[in-house]
């Protein structure tokens, strides 16, 4: 397909990113962790994000029998609000009863709830806005722990626009396919490097420096594509593995965001890693399948654009970078509440 024949495809793609860019990092979870410290006596923790300066709008409610056995501390973390609440359910504890979370489905963010009782069950979901409620089951194996956060790698990539936005700005600039698997497997290997490397404690990069940086990636991909567009050329039109791969060392810090602002207990990040991340790619190949499938459609249709959506794409990636790079620099330097 020649390249005027194709605007339309990443005119839609962009406009459906830009549909949700206020809201570019909200796919980040709450967490909620439960243990039983006696029986029908339990420890909570529930943790809910930060997103530009404000709590998101989520309220845990637990049970109407349920008792505070002391006063609940919270805390105020960068990125979270952290409550501890120790509690006494009765003698048949929670098992069977309704956990709501009120608010919930007026975010596009999840719920992250892990279980672990006396008697050494374990149980881990994620409860989506749509059900803003969860009721203590049975214990789950590990393939239904992997399945539980493969499920939250792929929404975190699918609804975290600045990455996608990412990925869309790569695939403007790549000319063949050859190169375009070059470059999809250096952001791959590169975001998998630091994914692993913070989500397994060995590295951490604080929140708001991290996210001024990925929508500072965004940015710099804007005049490349334009470029590109031209028939000029440079490093990055030339190597877009490279740039991928440089660039994919700061998106895997903030992948493991969703894991590591959790605070899930370590014994368990091994499999989150590898199921999260196996849940990205997912995503991630998904969402670049699309783009290729209606890029095959669009020309067998041999459809033409006229020259304002062919240049829109290009301008929409550099504007929303811009934007992105704007408001998280002013949260950086405590501008914007």
């Amino acid at each position: 397909m020649s390249r005027v024949d194709s605007r339309f495809v990443w005119v839609v793609a962009c406009l459906l990113l830009a549909s949700t860019a206020a809201s570019a990092h909200e796919a980040r979870p709450a967490y909620l962790e439960i243990k039983e410290i006696a029986p029908g006596q339990f420890s909570v923790l529930w943790r809910t994000p930060v997103l530009a300066g404000m709590r998101l709008p989520i309220v845990l409610k637990l049970p109407d029998d349920v008792k505070n056995l002391r006063e609940p501390n919270v805390q105020e973390l960068s990125d979270s609000f952290v409550e501890r609440r120790w509690i006494d359910a009765g003698p048949t504890g929670l098992a069977g009863k309704r956990i709501e979370f009120p608010g919930l489905q007026l975010t596009i963010t999840d719920v992250l709830v892990r279980v672990e009782l006396l008697d050494g069950r374990k149980w881990t979901a994620i409860i989506h806005p749509s059900q803003p409620w969860v009721e203590i089951a049975a214990s789950q194996t590990w393939l239904g722990v992997a399945g539980t956060y493969i499920v939250q790698g792929v929404r975190h990539i699918l609804f975290g626009a600045d990455h996608m936005l990412f990925v869309l700005g790569l695939l403007l600039i790549v000319k063949d396919r050859w190169m375009l698997l070059k470059t999809v497997t250096g952001f791959t290997v590169a975001h998998s490097i630091t994914l692993a490397i913070a989500t397994l404690g060995y590295a951490e990069v604080p929140v708001l420096p991290l996210n001024a940086a990925i929508a500072l990636s965004i940015l710099f991909l804007g005049p490349e594509i334009v470029r590109s567009w031209r028939g000029e050329t440079s490093f990055t039109i030339r190597h877009p593995w490279v740039v991928a791969f440089a660039f994919g060392l700061l998106h895997g810090f903030g992948f493991a965001s969703a894991l590591t602002s959790a605070g899930l207990p370590r014994h368990e990040l091994p499999l989150a890693l590898v199921s999260f991340n196996v849940g990205v790619e997912f995503g991630q190949l998904g969402f670049i399948a699309l783009i290729l499938a209606l890029e095959r459609s669009f020309r067998i249709l041999e459809v033409r654009w006229p020259r304002w959506a062919q240049l829109l794409p290009g301008y929409t990636v550099g504007s929303l970078g811009a934007f992105w790079t704007v408001q998280r620099v002013a949260l950086l330097f405590g501008g914007s509440r």
